[in-house]
């Protein structure tokens, strides 16, 4: 290792030696301390080794070195964003855009950091000009492809996909996007995938997307058999790449129930009286962005997407480092937080969206878990909650491939349970705050709008608006999984559409009836 120089450490990332890659560093860094390339791979090399802290310090010592290093203020942006420093994700990209980089990987970079922000037109011409730049990359393809997606612009996106698969046809997330982006009209995407996937050379992640794109073109194609085989595939190569703990899961939620009660409210200090957040939550492919676009299609309400902020808010409060996103240690510490630090993080954060319009949007259908806190800490927040027939719920989760999220969903088992526990949790917090959650079920609105829709626009005290009716003709952007159909109006396609795998969901069905839950 003596010999190693800078060039052989870059080398040695490239092909995912971290060890070599690493001992590089340490001795460029011996010869001379203030080498801004050492502490960039001292970053790089961070962030493919999961340490996300000593990635950011390595940044901020490359940009204290070098203020004008473009790539390491938008990591440092990329990185601020994923903690939920968004002001100090703002000022980096500030940073970028004095700079003006013209290095497309940097350029990519800040559009993918303006794409977690929620700013999609921004992110989209970010994306534009770097695969002008590199026409013939299949990640700038494939980032424009998904921006437009989001955008509603769909069969831009459908022909990007087709580009970057053309240029790279072991994507298997460019199939994903592709088949996720329009209705599959013959068998010729599924017969490529299928391919790919018998040629043994995909890893456990990408057989993921690929499984699931064949089930989501099946399922156009009307075949159904094809369809629940490929989910249940897709589902088994997703659960072996993920950690999921069901016995620490249950101990969270007891925890919620024994401390999260009517008496605990009572007892806490004041909260932030601000009644611009409306909190859209519950389980996912339960009509939260239907939903969340009825109500933004009301003048007075931004869409502010899927935010991470309150969450984050909690766990910054309650100064608490596992580095799992939810635990029982961390709502037992949260439950003795002032509600006011939590508020105050949580309304700093969201500034910008505020500035726009009285109020605004916050669709993380998880911010279920936080309910009380939500209460305590934003008392003259809205809450609606989305109640959908539970085997609709749970095979919609089942037959969806989601991003680091919704881990209980890949096993029929443990996605049921996991249902069930959902369901006693919000039935608690009915009982113990009463009044304080606007439930809107997904069949109803699906069935019949405008009564349902009327009904929840006055429970936000909202004047009623015609636009509200109109949700799909919205310009705004969606990112979720639901971003090609809510360009629709609302209908009941998939209600009861579990039916047609009743066979195949008996392990689901069978574990929903011995606790208890109604089917439908």
């Amino acid at each position: 290792m003596a010999g190693l120089s800078l060039a052989d450490g870059f080398a040695a990332l490239n092909r995912g030696d971290l060890a070599t890659a690493g001992a590089a560093c340490k001795l460029a860094l011996q010869n001379d301390p203030q080498h801004v390339p050492a502490h960039f791979l001292v970053g790089l090399v961070a962030l493919e080794g999961q340490q996300r802290r000593v990635a950011h310090d390595a940044f901020k010592s490359v940009v204290k070195l070098d203020r004008n290093h473009a790539a390491a203020w938008a990591h440092l942006a990329k990185l601020n964003v994923g903690e939920g420093r968004i002001a100090a994700a703002e000022s980096a990209l500030k940073e970028v855009r004095r700079i003006q980089p013209n290095d497309p990987m940097v350029i990519e970079l800040t559009g993918t950091v303006l794409n977690s922000l929620g700013e999609y037109e921004a992110a989209e011409l970010f994306f534009e000009r770097a695969h002008q730049m590199v026409p013939n990359n299949p990640s700038a393809l494939m980032n424009l492809g998904n921006v437009r997606v989001f955008l509603g612009k769909i069969d831009d996106a459908v022909g990007l996909f087709k580009r970057a698969i053309a240029l790279e046809p072991n994507s298997a997330q460019c199939h994903w996007g592709l088949a996720n982006s329009e209705k599959a009209k013959t068998q010729a995407h599924i017969d490529q995938m299928q391919s790919l996937i018998a040629s043994g050379r995909q890893s456990k992640r990408s057989q993921g997307f690929l499984h699931y794109a064949i089930g989501k073109e099946s399922e156009d194609l009307g075949d159904w058999q094809t369809a629940f085989s490929a989910f249940s595939q897709g589902a088994k190569a997703r659960r072996e790449t993920v950690e999921f703990n069901e016995a620490d899961e249950i101990a969270m939620f007891e925890a919620i129930k024994a401390t999260y009660t009517a008496d605990w409210l009572a007892a806490r200090p004041p909260g932030m009286d601000d009644p611009s957040p409306i909190f859209v939550l519950g389980q996912p492919r339960t009509g939260t962005t239907l939903i969340e676009r009825v109500i933004t299609s009301h003048s007075q309400v931004l869409s502010a997407g899927e935010l991470q902020q309150f969450g984050l808010a909690v766990r910054r409060a309650s100064r608490h480092n596992d580095p799992k996103r939810f635990s029982r240690d961390l709502f037992l510490a949260a439950a003795e937080v002032d509600p006011a630090e939590i508020g105050k993080m949580y309304l700093r954060s969201t500034a910008k969206q505020r500035a726009k319009k009285p109020f605004f949007v916050d669709k993380l259908p998880v911010n279920y878990l936080n309910v009380p806190l939500i209460l305590a800490a934003l008392p003259k927040a809205k809450i609606v909650h989305l109640v959908r027939g539970p085997m609709d719920a749970c095979f919609a989760s089942f037959k969806q491939l989601f991003a680091d999220a919704y881990l209980h969903s890949y096993d029929q088992g443990e996605m049921a349970r996991h249902h069930a526990r959902y369901r006693d949790l919000m039935a608690h917090f009915h009982k113990e705050f009463p009044g304080n959650i606007v439930d809107v079920r997904y069949e109803d609105a699906a069935r019949d709008l405008e009564p349902n829709a009327r009904r929840l626009i006055a429970a936000l005290g909202l004047e009623w608006e015609d636009a509200c009716l109109n949700f799909h003709e919205s310009s705004s952007g969606v990112a979720t999984a639901s971003s090609v159909q809510v360009r629709e109006p609302a209908h009941t396609r998939s209600i009861g559409r579990w039916r047609r795998y009743e066979t195949e969901l008996a392990p689901m069905v069978a574990e929903l009836n011995r606790l208890g839950v109604p089917l439908d």
